[in-house]
């Protein structure tokens, strides 16, 4: 198998990278994370944006595939469906979803919302609001999870109006207001897991006998990641992370594949950096160069269109997660964005308190404080939207990337 994974903030062009590499595969995996993954993919003279179907679906031989890791919204699953249908493509020949993925019910966004208001430390964490943190919160606390398996069973709309009215209860104490909580009546919630249910049932599958079937005759995999290692929630940059293990070490567990099976590791980073929401970013540039890496690099969400914050390559930081998420190779996005300038600077090490560090340390806060120290490169100011081939290059562009490699 071989994995894809966003080595910094999320935003890194994983999308891109997989559909170029999924007619080479068999399958394509998606195994963590919900509908907050934004991948825009270009066919043609099509454009698509998927926040949980995977990317290989544009391929009709390759199957697709989403595991237990991953939280799902059913409705924006079926609107993607719906969207891609208008356009000829019918996921139900190419889709499994595992009957283990737990699902993010309305009353995640509601609560998403009233706990997003309170602030971590006078500073938002920066979710999405699609209700993904207070599903995951619900896997792990057991008693209100509802997953996919769940629409399709026999006692479904009795388990259904059980844990609508907790929740009703649960919202109204944390503030909601009663029109608020109109949309997750018991028996308004129950007509929508039936039709959810009705158009799902086709794909819903055991995908974890699907994949070891599919790794031990010898199928060639790829495992798609969503958001980026440094937002790992045991590794990232907590309590500014996402809900899941976004490094290459949630693989194995969100998609239920033992080490054993994967092989290859693409690491992928931008030639620069991003992040999107609160939380500490060392080499963020809030001057006229991040707002100019900003314009070219169109650096606003796909998911949720807010504009990105922007700054030089954390090169500490990319080390960490490369070598914690076992990277075998590295993808350098966007390098055309960084044809515009004279001079361009990787942080290669931090100054925390009066000390030079080469890690990245494991508090917020202490990242925070952490001053990046800079080596400049050379600029090439030269176009290499053309170059096909890495002799393409001009030699400053070469020797940046050899820098960062």
């Amino acid at each position: 198998g071989t994995c894809v994974i966003g080595l910094q903030w999320g935003d890194e062009a994983k999308g891109k990278l997989v559909d170029l590499l999924a007619p080479r595969f068999d399958l394509v995996v998606r195994y963590q994370g919900g509908a907050n993954a934004g991948h825009t993919v270009v066919a043609g003279s099509e454009t698509y944006k998927l926040h949980h179907i995977p990317s290989g679906i544009l391929h009709a031989d390759v199957q697709n595939l989403i595991t237990p890791g991953v939280v799902i919204n059913p409705a924006t699953m079926i609107d993607e469906m719906k969207g891609l249908l208008a356009r000829g493509i019918d996921i139900k020949r190419n889709l499994r979803v595992s009957e283990r993925a737990h699902l993010v019910m309305p009353w995640h966004m509601i609560e998403d919302r009233l706990i997003n208001a309170q602030k971590v430390r006078g500073e938002s964490i920066g979710t999405t609001n699609r209700g993904i943190g207070p599903c995951y919160r619900d896997k792990v606390g057991r008693t209100h999870a509802i997953r996919l398996a769940d629409l399709i069973e026999p006692h479904r709309d009795e388990r259904i109006a059980t844990v609508a009215q907790a929740k009703r209860e649960l919202l109204l104490g944390l503030g909601a207001s009663e029109e608020e909580l109109e949309i997750i009546k018991p028996e308004m919630v129950q007509e929508l897991a039936a039709q959810w249910g009705e158009t799902l049932r086709p794909m819903i599958a055991d995908t974890t006998d699907y994949l070891l079937d599919a790794l031990e005759d010898g199928k060639q995999v790829l495992f798609e990641g969503a958001q980026g290692a440094l937002l790992d929630i045991d590794h990232g940059t907590y309590p500014f992370v996402t809900s899941s293990n976004s490094s290459g070490v949630g693989v194995c567990a969100g998609a239920g594949v033992p080490p054993r099976w994967i092989q290859t590791v693409i690491g992928v980073c931008k030639a620069y950096s991003t992040r999107v929401g609160g939380g500490p970013f060392p080499t963020e540039l809030t001057d006229d160069t991040g707002s100019k890496i900003r314009e070219l690099g169109r650096e606003y969400g796909t998911t949720t269109g807010r504009p990105r914050r922007c700054g030089w390559f954390d090169a500490v930081a990319v080390r960490y997660t490369a070598r914690l998420s076992g990277v075998t190779q590295l993808s350098l996005m966007m390098m055309d964005v960084l044809s515009h300038f004279d001079e361009l600077k990787i942080c290669i090490a931090y100054d925390l308190d009066g000390q030079r560090i080469t890690r990245l340390p494991s508090s917020a806060e202490d990242l925070r404080r952490c001053v990046p120290v800079y080596e400049t490169l050379q600029g090439w100011n030269s176009p290499v939207d053309d170059a096909t081939h890495v002799d393409d290059f001009p030699p400053a562009a070469l020797a940046y990337v050899k820098r960062i490699e």
